[in-house]
């Protein structure tokens, strides 16, 4: 039997960033590694996490971090695909982008509609599309990201009612982060080991029920 490939596309909750500072979880931890471990031999999981990424901003800071300039390429690389796991919204809510909760919605729905649109030659079909809404920032007040993502919590609150709406306004698949984890109170942003646990887990449920 032909293993299935599941790509996971996101930024740094995806690659792994330890919200205490430390280095990058190890691959017993991050949630796309649990979800290989979950799903098993019969699918192949690639790990596509960049640190900063946005879904369709070009960073003038940072720089290299458009998640839509970055997909198709990164797709076509990995074809045959059978699904798109897409986790990105974070970092359009730092202070220098100026979105509202929607723009982040409906950018996410750029990264699905340019996703199905990598029709694979081999096999004239498009990957399967999953798009997970990140959970809401934990208070801001007492970490290092305050300054960066001002105004950010509390538009983090408010993602995943805007991406419901566009979900069900654009007939995409939608999963909602924030009713299975929580990020962590060390840095407000990123998850710590245990939510990555839970994610995975959750997340192999989902997919098993799509396939």
């Amino acid at each position: 039997m032909t293993e299935k490939t599941i790509l996971c596309f996101g930024d740094s909750n995806t690659w792994g960033a330890d919200p205490a500072g430390g280095p990058r979880f190890d691959r017993s931890i991050r949630w796309p590694c649990i979800l290989q471990q979950e799903l098993g031999d019969a699918f192949h999981v690639v790990e596509e996490g960049l640190c900063g990424r946005t879904t369709v901003w070009d960073d003038p800071i940072e720089g290299h971090k458009n998640g839509l300039r970055q997909l198709v390429p990164i797709l076509k690389s990995h074809e045959p695909l059978e699904l798109v796991i897409v986790m990105l919204g974070t970092n359009d809510l730092k202070n220098r982008f100026a979105v509202s909760a929607l723009d982040v919605a409906n950018s996410a729905w750029a990264l699905v509609r340019a996703a199905r649109s990598c029709t694979d030659p081999a096999t004239g079909k498009a990957p399967e599309i999953l798009v997970v809404c990140p959970p809401p920032f934990a208070p801001l007040a007492p970490t290092a990201f305050k300054d960066l993502f001002v105004g950010g919590e509390e538009k983090s609150h408010r993602l995943a009612e805007a991406f419901a709406a566009v979900a069900e306004q654009r007939g995409f698949r939608l999963f909602q982060a924030g009713g299975v984890i929580q990020s962590s109170a060390i840095d407000g942003i990123h998850f710590e080991a245990a939510e990555h646990l839970k994610l995975g887990q959750a997340l192999a449920a989902e997919v098993r029920n799509m396939f």
